[in-house]
């Protein structure tokens, strides 16, 4: 399949940031953990980040933005290979969150918050 066919198939435009996050969740081992941690990749459906867990497909996982307090639960989808800051692992949020992020040129196809609706 050609390349450009492959990122059409993309949710949501990647972006290369670092950006430090807390983990929170059971490992494969069922303890619980909570990890500082740093993206590699990101994007409005998650982000691909480095940790120091082991961790099985599909564990649930609590990302905490320290900065902002926000917290979005996800999942794991993705183990890639382990290096010296971490294992590489993929999470996808369970709702998708482009702000949790905190990237201020948010790409087009990033999801739009919620409009506020006010009463009167």
């Amino acid at each position: 399949m050609p390349e450009k066919q492959l990122d059409n198939a993309r949710r949501s435009t990647r972006v290369f940031m670092r950006v430090r996050v807390v983990v929170a969740g059971k490992n494969s081992d069922n303890r619980r953990f909570r990890e500082a941690c740093e993206t590699i990749v990101i994007n409005a459906h998650g982000g691909l980040l480095y940790l120091n867990q082991p961790i099985d497909m599909d564990a649930m996982l609590v990302v905490t933005n320290p900065f902002t307090q926000e917290e979005q639960e996800s999942r794991i989808v993705f183990i890639g290979d382990a290096t010296e800051k971490g294992q590489r692992v993929g999470i996808e949020f369970l709702t998708p969150a482009p702000h949790f992020w905190g990237v201020d040129f948010v790409p087009q196809d990033w999801p739009a918050p919620p409009a506020t609706v006010r009463s009167y």
